[in-house]
């Protein structure tokens, strides 16, 4: 990674980086990160002509509520391998996230098709919903 101006060369970090929470023991290795409109307008055409079920969590570097979830949303990606798991942050995707308006805010898919959502947090309700779509 470059170094920033500053001579901070984490001034830059985006999606999952961008929040700057300790993930370890929480691996995102089944997660994808969209850090750009173009990136998430990508994952969106790919899930649309996918026949594999996915979720999507709309979050923000600076919300306490999605740092508290985010955790538990890597650890489930590990856990739920037949889903895909995909990061947005609303502030690096904004015209593609202009309509959601609470953050963390998740979305469902299965075959291509946006099937449910779930505003807010904990993590049993994730799992509980998680568990039903995979």
């Amino acid at each position: 990674m470059a170094e920033a101006p500053n001579g901070n060369d984490d001034a830059k970090r985006t999606g999952l980086e961008g929040t700057r929470l300790p993930l370890q023991g929480s691996s995102p290795g089944n997660i994808r990160s969209a850090s750009s409109d173009q990136q998430l307008k990508q994952m969106l055409d790919s899930l649309k002509s996918s026949k594999s079920p996915a979720v999507i969590n709309y979050g923000a570097s600076w919300c306490r509520v999605c740092s508290q979830i985010l955790p538990s949303f890597c650890k489930f990606s590990n856990e739920f391998k037949n889903l895909t798991f995909i990061y947005a942050d609303i502030d690096e995707c904004p015209e593609t996230t202009q309509s959601i308006r609470y953050t963390p805010t998740f979305h469902f898919y299965r075959d291509g098709e946006r099937v449910d959502e779930m505003l807010g947090t904990g993590e049993e309700r994730l799992h509980d919903r998680l568990w039903l779509h995979s």
